[in-house]
């Protein structure tokens, strides 16, 4: 146990702001709207219930959970405002994502414009639909905020950016001739890590209907994966400019159950001291660097016959 957290302890102990006792926390009793749903996070995210009264004590929104919100809030609104605007000047409302037009912005990743490196990152900010859109939202909110409320910003910051660095980095090892666009790489890191940790600590887990919602969070993701796979595949009305890829979901899935598992497990503890966190983490920088040179070198040796710029 962290000083953090012993300290917390103690401080409510004798201030006498609330006693701990040996009842679990969902048995208590005449609690206001927002406690309850502070009980109900602690209970959907943490395995162990000293961590959930711990959590409980001290949690008092501020900061709130900004960057999941902010992060949602940007992305809704910028790939509206593309999918009306492209809509409106191609005529076209339905899988724009192949048009020579739709691939002429400065946000989404394509492999002719790699060298631009911002694109790895803000691809996020341009969808394939209302419905990929819809989805990743619909996941990010339900899953990236009771995340963000327990472990904070920074953590669940790293995490998502990690995710969505690692698909992008992926499609370009893995799927070389693809664009790439949604959220999806840093939605999957979250919510893969999420659902691996309620694996991991399945008896501890005291959240209600647990299962039916592991049931559904996966077949939200299968159904948004196999969108993914099928419009990748799908021949495009505009060649040879090929639909998005789907790797960037893998690289997400990837962060989320190696880096993203040891920072929701290390609930509020130092994870420097942390052997596993070291582990990943270099595997993590090693596969980057490794897919950095990979795209320096890579497509000339290669010799691949990529889709025109944009």
């Amino acid at each position: 146990m962290s000083n953090k957290r012993s300290n917390s302890f103690r401080q409510a102990i004798l201030q006498g702001n609330r006693r701990l006792c040996s009842k679990a926390l969902l048995e208590e009793t005449g609690l206001s709207l927002s406690q309850r749903l502070i009980r109900h996070v602690a209970y959907e995210t943490l395995p162990r219930e000293i961590d959930r009264k711990w959590y409980y004590d001290s949690y008092t929104c501020c900061p709130p959970p900004w960057f999941m919100i902010t992060i949602t809030i940007v992305e809704a609104s910028t790939s509206v405002a593309f999918f009306l605007y492209n809509g409106v000047v191609l005529d076209r409302f339905v899988l724009q994502v192949s048009h020579p037009l739709y691939l002429k912005n400065a946000l989404l990743y394509h492999p002719q414009l790699r060298a631009q490196a911002w694109r790895y990152l803000t691809y996020i900010f341009m969808h394939a639909g209302i419905e990929h859109l819809g989805l990743n939202v619909v996941l990010q909110l339900l899953v990236g905020v009771p995340l963000e409320m327990v472990h904070g910003a920074a953590r669940i910051s790293f995490v998502y950016i990690a995710g969505v660095v690692a698909g992008s980095l992926a499609v370009s090892v893995a799927d070389m001739t693809a664009p790439v666009v949604g959220s999806s790489g840093g939605v999957y890191a979250l919510v893969s890590a999420h659902l691996a940790n309620i694996v991991m600590n399945w008896s501890g887990m005291k959240c209600q209907f647990k299962l039916l919602r592991m049931a559904v969070a996966l077949i939200c993701m299968s159904f948004e994966f196999g969108r993914a796979v099928w419009l990748r595949f799908h021949p495009s009305a505009y060649p040879p400019c090929p639909h998005p890829s789907f790797m960037a979901h893998l690289g997400g899935v990837m962060v989320g159950i190696t880096l993203g598992v040891i920072i929701l497990r290390n609930y509020e503890q130092r994870l420097q001291d942390q052997t596993l966190w070291w582990i990943f983490l270099s595997i993590y920088v090693i596969f980057v660097l490794f897919a950095v040179f990979w795209n320096i070198f890579a497509y000339s040796l290669l010799d691949l016959k990529l889709p025109p710029p944009p």
